[in-house]
């Protein structure tokens, strides 16, 4: 089996501007920060280096650590575009800004598969603050965001709000994903296409417990049957480096055996402006038709 690579592209508002020694140097906007990458296991295109930003990692494995700043950075954040979709950037504890760039071929996959429905609907499982959503919703599509945390909730219609789609047809959800998942299993809903983004490890609004290696094939199984004959899509995303795009590709396999259409597995990279090599960022599957 072949696996694909899904490449982020430079755009105006966000590049990979060079990477290596276990670090990157990304503009987002007017800034310049420079983030923990152990995958960058080659030399830097240059070593002066200059940004406004750089997150620090602390010594354990969770992703603990802080940023430094060299220059004044707006902490409630600033805004930027990818193509319709405004949204806000901002550093976070967690060493990344508000949103994942690349992810970008992704929302442009989704976008095509849906071509030529009328309002497809789709769901976002933990949306996260609302960038996939939006790229959705602003080519008509009805959305279903979810995510447990309120905070990132309210900052994806923080983005609506800026993405001037306040009114566009999105359920917002607060909740463990997994739980609306089987209730609307249980509902009889069903849906043209859905995104999975799933974290590694987290905790829904009432304490829900979420460990991907355990739950994910549960899941998984229940999107299915939220999809028919005449859906479009299933994208799924794994930040988890344990994992491996094959076992995601067989795990997609099995579950959709039965529907027509194509399983597909690879990974996500961004490209450097530097010298154009690829970084690899996570591993993806996908069914589609």
């Amino acid at each position: 089996m072949t696996l694909d690579t899904l490449i982020g592209e430079p755009w105006a508002d966000y590049g990979l501007i060079d990477s290596g020694h276990g670090r990157k140097l990304e503009r987002y906007g007017r800034f310049r920060f420079i983030r923990p990458e152990p995958q960058a296991m080659w030399a830097p295109a240059t070593e002066n280096w200059r940004a406004q930003g750089e997150f620090v990692p602390g010594s354990d494995e969770d992703g603990g650590g802080r940023w430094l700043f060299n220059e004044p950075v707006p902490r409630e954040g600033w805004p930027l575009r990818w193509e319709e979709v405004r949204f806000t950037a901002q550093t976070t504890p967690f060493r990344h800004l508000g949103f994942f760039p690349d992810m970008a071929p992704v929302w442009r996959w989704m976008r095509s598969r849906v071509e030529g429905l009328d309002a497809p609907e789709c769901m976002n499982l933990f949306g996260y603050t609302g960038v996939g959503t939006l790229a959705m919703a602003s080519i008509g599509a009805k959305m279903v965001h979810v995510d447990a945390s309120k905070k990132s909730v309210e900052a994806a219609r923080g983005n609506a709000a800026l993405s001037g789609l306040s009114d566009a047809p999105v359920r917002w959800i607060i909740d463990d994903a997994a739980k609306f998942v089987a209730r609307e299993v249980r509902r009889g809903r069903r849906y043209d296409g859905i995104l999975l983004d799933p974290p590694k490890y987290g905790r829904g609004p009432e304490g829900e417990v979420w460990r991907l290696e355990e739950d994910l094939p549960k899941l998984i199984a229940d999107c299915r049957r939220l999809l028919d004959e005449q859906s479009r899509f299933l994208f799924l995303t794994v930040y988890a480096v344990r994992m491996s795009a094959l076992a995601l590709r067989e795990l997609l396999a099995q579950v959709f055996a039965d529907l027509p259409g194509t399983v597909e597995a690879g990974e996500l990279g961004v490209r450097e402006e530097a010298r154009g090599l690829v970084l690899p960022t996570a591993i993806w599957a996908r069914w589609s038709r």
